[in-house]
């Protein structure tokens, strides 16, 4: 039984094209160490459907305020409550929810690392494979960032055999 539990910061919750590839990723990494995954926070999808067809731009932007809330302060309660971050930095760039959850899980005193599997250059120049603060706070946290799958899941398993 893992010791350790990781928060697993993503954006591959929006596109319905990536969704296959975040579960088998999350259940690879549940083999070895214990996974909050905040896409698995279902609370609110039927209220998100039922607001797109809401007339009032009102309502529907006061409840979606309401929402946003919520669930920013349920991500940060679960970066809390983990031992550390792995963080997905796939992208043009890194997605800016997947940073603020870098630098806040880094502010708590978190290990954190990363996996890129995107060949396009993302860093800042060519001494940084993403944006030069999100690889400053990964490796003064003590994590690194990876390219493979594979390299990925032996660092959970690795940071989970810290524990004991």
């Amino acid at each position: 039984m893992p010791a350790r539990s990781i928060y697993l910061a993503s954006p591959l919750g929006f596109a319905t094209s990536t969704h296959g590839f975040m579960r088998e990723l999350a259940a690879s990494l549940s083999e070895v160490i214990d996974v909050i995954n905040p896409w698995d926070d279902q609370r609110f999808a039927g209220e998100f459907t039922q607001l797109r067809h809401e007339d009032s731009v009102a309502v529907r932007d006061a409840r979606l305020a309401k929402i946003n809330s919520e669930l920013g302060r349920a991500n940060a309660a679960c970066i809390d409550r983990a031992d550390g971050l792995f963080a997905i930095l796939d992208g043009v760039d890194v997605d800016s929810g997947t940073a603020a959850e870098i630098g806040y899980a880094f502010a708590k005193g978190k290990y954190v690392c990363g996996m890129r599997t995107d060949f396009r250059l993302a860093g800042d120049n060519h001494g940084s494979i993403v944006n030069l603060q999100v690889q400053y706070f990964i490796e003064q946290s003590g994590g690194v960032i990876v390219t493979e799958v594979g390299d990925f899941l032996a660092l959970a398993e690795a940071f989970d055999a810290r524990a004991g």
